[in-house]
């Protein structure tokens, strides 16, 4: 009987410590969604940290991203936690970038960033643009023939 119970303590207590909770995640999530003054989704948006090289794409139906660490161009790591000052870039094409700063909490960081519209002041310019490039510029003087090229 003894060795019975002591074998089904043994299972139990592996069982136990393979199904530990926190496993997986070693920080803190952060979920920050991306939108618009209309408080609509920006699904072009990318975050990322400043001493990060790689920018991160948001979900691509509601402008959401979310992690618990991040990777530095340096090689180390950035695991978020509680207290600490998180640094972020988010920008989007058509949209003026933002740079912001989060403090981390220990549950429910969500939370939203608002990008305003980027004004190239066009609307002046009118419906037709002309651009010359190079040789689309007629040159003044010149007859017909010449160097092709």
């Amino acid at each position: 009987m003894n060795i019975v119970s002591s074998g089904l303590l043994l299972a139990l207590g592996i069982a136990g410590c393979a199904h530990t909770p926190g496993t997986g995640k070693s920080g803190t999530p952060v979920h920050v969604t991306v939108l618009d003054k209309q408080a609509r989704p920006i699904v072009t948006a990318v975050i990322r940290h400043p001493q990060e090289a790689e920018r991160h794409r948001v979900n691509s139906v509601d402008g959401s991203w979310e992690e618990d660490e991040l990777y530095l161009a340096d090689g180390s790591s950035l695991v978020f936690a509680p207290g600490m000052m998180l640094a972020l870039e988010i920008s989007a094409p058509g949209y003026q970038s933002r740079k912001i700063e989060y403090q981390v909490v220990k549950r429910k960081n969500i939370f939203s960033v608002e990008l305003d519209r980027l004004d190239l002041g066009m609307d002046d310019l009118g419906d037709e643009i002309e651009l010359g490039f190079g040789r689309d510029t007629p040159i003044e003087g010149a007859g017909v023939g010449g160097p092709s090229n």
